[in-house]
């Protein structure tokens, strides 16, 4: 027995090891992103894995970029990633000293109660039955390592390639205006056109949370009339004056709907170099009582999961989000980061009923 909790304490001590260096190296990430612009990188790599959470698409990015510094992998960009068994059921094996790339999973325990309306909830212990008439939830405890490669990190049998989108400079992808334009209607919102942005004090479009609508200006080319309309259902799904996860900064609304826009461009192949999502230091610094790494990755986290859901209710051709063909939904994300006080940002979010850009 002495022996059994001896083993136990050091692979829990090395667990906490590896989330350790895990956080430290995903602060490290986002401390660079706020000296040289990397932000947009990191949402660019996102959208290609997308089913991935922000965090976690940091840590395999910096992880693939040294496995290639080093000579390990191929190429400085992964391609597919998925656990090791994820891989064995694609008729895949890793390949014989290939390390893998480590994440953060969610870790969950079972909890317990006979009255789940006000509790309260006790932990079951491994292997532990409810009493009858209990009821169970799994709840979240906090997070542990686990490990991806690359598909460069493997062999075996062929992954079958998807088509990509092509798109011609200034074509919008095919259905992507209906597909994005039936989302702002169905939330609720008229959309409207004007000639030019005089007709909105400027912009390219406007959200008018007071009179329901959203409008675009219609003298722009039908790539930019697409982006924009995609920035808007973005404030649309996010910045409602009194929605409880309305941020309280201006400028972080801003960066949330272009990231949104950015993230949904991707996914369908267009040119991300006109997306215009600012340096950290301009937005995330002006944030009170939060750090630069809390703005970061809870901002980016709240805009990927926005974009997924756009995405998910699309029918158009995406390029892949990361995950081998065939292999289902990703594992091993943990829910987001930390985000502002809910007070903080009703208080910000209702200055204005209107978002324009």
């Amino acid at each position: 027995m002495g022996r059994w909790n001896a083993d136990v304490e050091a692979a829990a001590a090395t667990r906490e090891r590896k989330i350790d260096e895990a956080h430290e190296r995903l602060a490290d990430a986002v401390e660079a992103m706020a000296a040289d612009g990397g932000f947009r990188r990191a949402i660019e790599f996102a959208a290609r894995f997308r089913t991935r959470s922000f965090n976690n698409c940091v840590l395999i990015a910096v992880q693939h970029a040294e496995a290639f510094e080093a000579g390990r992998v191929p190429t400085p960009q992964p391609t597919y990633v998925a656990g090791y068994r994820q891989w064995q059921r694609l008729g895949r094996q890793v390949t014989k000293g290939q390390s893998g790339y480590v994440i953060l999973a969610p870790l969950t325990a079972r909890y317990a109660t006979d009255n789940p309306a006000v509790g309260p909830w006790r932990l079951l212990t491994r292997g532990e039955q409810p009493a009858p008439g209990e009821v169970v939830r799994a709840r979240l405890k906090g997070t542990k390592p686990a490990y991806v490669w690359d598909v460069s990190q493997t062999e075996g049998d062929p992954i079958p390639e998807p088509p990509m989108p092509q798109l011609l400079e200034g074509a919008a992808p095919a259905g992507l205006w209906d597909g994005l334009a039936s989302q702002v209607v169905d939330d609720g919102f008229a959309l409207l056109s004007v000639p030019t942005a005089a007709g909105i004090g400027g912009a390219n479009g406007q959200t008018d949370f007071l009179a329901r609508t959203v409008t675009v200006r219609g003298d722009l080319d039908d790539a930019a009339r697409v982006k924009t309309l995609a920035h808007e259902l973005g404030h649309v799904r996010l910045h409602a004056p009194d929605a409880a996860d309305a941020q309280a900064h201006r400028g972080v609304i801003e960066v949330e709907a272009e990231t949104i826009a950015l993230m949904i461009g991707a996914a369908h192949g267009m040119d991300t170099s006109t997306f215009s999502v600012p340096y950290v230091t301009s937005w995330a610094s002006t944030v009170r009582d939060k750090s630069v790494f809390d703005v970061v990755t809870s901002t980016a986290e709240r805009a990927r999961k926005a974009a997924v859901a756009v995405l998910d209710r699309l029918e158009t051709r995406q390029i892949g989000d990361g995950e081998p063909p065939g292999l289902g939904a990703a594992r091993g994300d943990p829910p987001r980061t930390r985000e502002a006080p809910r007070s903080a940002r009703r208080a910000a979010s209702s200055r204005s009923t209107a978002v324009t850009r």
